[in-house]
């Protein structure tokens, strides 16, 4: 159970892009220790009020409610503000994950909850092992990230780390290599090296 959470959170998981360096395939559907990347995400999020996919309507094994960026493939600024627009009134706190992290689980969820409750900032995220805020592995108070979302503008195709122009941030370094990302066939042959080797 996560404990120490500082409110009412909800997840918002970013399911969209399109997997150019891995030939156009659907990364949230790639399937890596028995089950899909999509799926993974939703279980670190399990404790959550309530999810929000965003991104093309998929089978999923947690219940989900779906919604998509306009136009779609605009980014994941865009999809993140399509996303929030669709949480209840009462949530407070919203944990943002890609659905292309394999090794991401609900402890990793728990210590960027934990973070904010101690601290006054607006945000917390995972820096990765080379020192890289990941702003799509972090935890957000909502007001703060509506606030900068809307002092951005114009979401569409802008960088997502532009949010932190218009936050306060705490980091949080990558203890367990959540923030490792599947990317480009390389990375995926790292996490299903069995179908490598069948192939």
């Amino acid at each position: 159970m996560i404990t120490g959470t500082p409110g009412t959170w909800a997840a918002v998981v970013l399911a969209g892009g399109r997997g150019r360096r891995l030939g156009g395939v659907d990364k949230p559907a790639l399937m890596v220790g028995g089950r899909s990347l999509l799926d993974t995400a939703l279980a670190a999020c399990s404790e959550s009020v309530q999810i929000v996919a965003v991104g093309p309507v998929r089978p999923t094994r947690t219940a989900v409610r779906w919604t998509q960026e306009s136009p779609a493939g605009s980014g994941p600024l865009a999809a993140l503000s399509a996303g929030i627009s669709r949480l209840s009134a009462d949530v407070e706190i919203v944990v943002v994950l890609a659905a292309d992290l394999p090794a991401v689980e609900a402890g990793t969820v728990g210590r960027l909850l934990t973070a904010l409750d101690a601290s006054r900032v607006d945000a917390v995220a995972l820096t990765d092992q080379q020192g890289r805020v990941q702003p799509l592995l972090g935890a957000y108070r909502l007001p703060a990230l509506r606030h900068a979302l809307n002092t951005v503008g114009d979401v569409r195709d802008i960088p997502v780390g532009r949010l932190f122009d218009h936050l306060t941030l705490v980091t949080i370094p990558d203890n367990e290599g959540a923030a490792n990302d599947i990317d480009t066939p390389r990375d995926l042959a790292q996490w299903t090296p069995d179908e490598e080797e069948r192939t």
